[in-house]
């Protein structure tokens, strides 16, 4: 999973925005499932990892449905207006040449947060999530079928080449 970890990390530090958000909003998905007996993941699955690992970094202002809202939003139809939640809209800022931050703010009914920020948060609360789980014997299960990289491959598919799979 650091694999993982690294690259919405690379991707938010490089100016890869879309590819960032998505991969960080993904996370609760991912987690939720891998920690799971049926290792599915589902929309209070999402809500209840997100409100135990990140919803703290948000002083309550944004709850494990208001990112689910985003999630949905976003990886399904690329719109910024949650379909569930609290917020109309989310506006995430951009590192920018002016050196204006802004995180964490309702402007109006929409919520700001920085990009590089809510990212960081997405994947530090992973990584200390992921020691909680990385003995249980459902995460062991579910870690087994976990989407890879494979430097050499995968007999008998392709050898001697880089796969995920």
């Amino acid at each position: 999973m650091d694999r993982l970890f690294q690259e919405i990390t690379i991707a938010a530090e490089n100016g890869l925005f879309y590819l960032a958000l998505f991969g960080a909003l993904a996370l609760p998905d991912i987690c939720g499932g891998m920690e799971s007996a049926d290792g599915h993941a589902n929309d209070k699955k999402y809500t209840d990892w997100f409100d135990k690992w990140v919803a703290a970094k948000y002083n309550g202002m944004v709850s494990g449905l208001d990112c689910y809202g985003f999630r949905c939003s976003l990886l399904h139809q690329a719109r910024a207006r949650p379909h569930k939640g609290n917020f109309s809209r989310v506006i995430f800022l951009e590192p920018n040449s002016r050196g204006i931050y802004m995180h964490c703010n309702v402007l109006n009914d929409a919520l700001n947060l920085d990009i590089g920020t809510f990212c960081r948060d997405m994947v530090d609360s992973a990584r200390v999530w992921f020691p909680t789980v990385e003995s249980t014997p459902e995460f062991k299960a579910n870690m087994s079928t976990f989407m890879t990289r494979h430097p050499n491959g995968i007999a008998p598919y392709i050898v001697g080449m880089p796969v995920i799979g």
